[in-house]
């Protein structure tokens, strides 16, 4: 798991006060990640159930996330992170995870673009922004977004809600663009001394790779709501200010 994933999840929980049961699916904590990969500490209090296809370390279920054996509505939050590139059938898991969230329940999914391809069980898919999208259309709030280059990014994200949209959703939103953008915002002050290193070197690198070098810390989001619950435009619109992503607000009679 890399950073800015954890740092996704560790927002919408702030933003959204996510309930449990929490089921995570891509649990199993790799050799070498077990700290940064354990997402269970962010959610103290929370009933945490983590499924994996194999047993392990971080896995308390053993699922197929495309053919789930648990009941429906029974997750009020859903986390898959890293996973979905693994999954061969991913359209299905992604209905699979609809069906067992809970009336109201938050689902949360990232997936890498611009990635290395890596291990186990195999890695099938990069998932774009569109797509992630339409596995999120039957879902009648989303927020889809993206990290890096708009037209390349290294990571795509998603937030949906299920039906009824409450108003933690409707409040939330604003809040975790705002909060993801403070975290990037934050990265690349870190970056202190280390950025003119990081220009030099790209000063010997091609137009394409110098742009996603520079725009590595930004994100651009999508904000889906339905027709009735339109007031965040006016956050959203503040979130994109002072946050120095793009934030577009869509509402839609769904």
């Amino acid at each position: 798991m890399r950073e800015n994933v954890r740092a996704f999840v560790e927002t919408a929980v702030a933003a959204f006060d996510l309930a449990g049961p929490v089921y995570e699916f891509g649990s199993y904590l790799v050799p070498g990640q077990e700290e940064l990969a354990d997402l269970r500490p962010l959610f103290p209090g929370r009933r945490y159930i983590g499924c994996d296809m194999r047993a392990g370390p971080g896995v308390d279920r053993v699922e197929d996330v495309s053919r789930l054996s648990l009941p429906d509505g029974c997750a009020e939050t859903i986390v898959c992170v890293e996973t979905l590139e693994h999954v061969f059938e991913a359209r299905r898991a992604v209905e699979e995870l609809i069906r067992v969230l809970a009336p109201g329940g938050v689902l949360l999914l990232a997936a890498p673009f611009d990635f290395r391809v890596h291990d186990y069980p195999s890695d099938y898919w990069r998932l774009t922004p569109s797509c992630i999208a339409r596995l999120l259309s039957p879902l009648p709030a989303a927020i889809v977004g993206w990290q890096g280059v708009a037209g390349h990014p290294h990571t795509v994200f998603g937030a949906a809600c299920k039906t009824p949209v409450g108003a933690r959703f409707h409040r939330g939103a604003g809040r975790f663009v705002e909060g993801f953008q403070a975290w990037l915002a934050q990265q690349e002050a870190q970056l202190g001394w280390r950025r003119w290193t990081r220009r030099l070197k790209g000063a010997l690198r091609g137009k394409g790779e110098r742009r996603e070098m520079r725009e590595y810390n930004a994100a651009s989001f999508c904000i889906e709501l339905p027709a009735d619950r339109v007031a965040p435009r006016t956050h959203a619109a503040s979130v994109l200010s002072a946050g120095g992503g793009r934030v577009d607000l869509i509402a839609q009679g769904k």
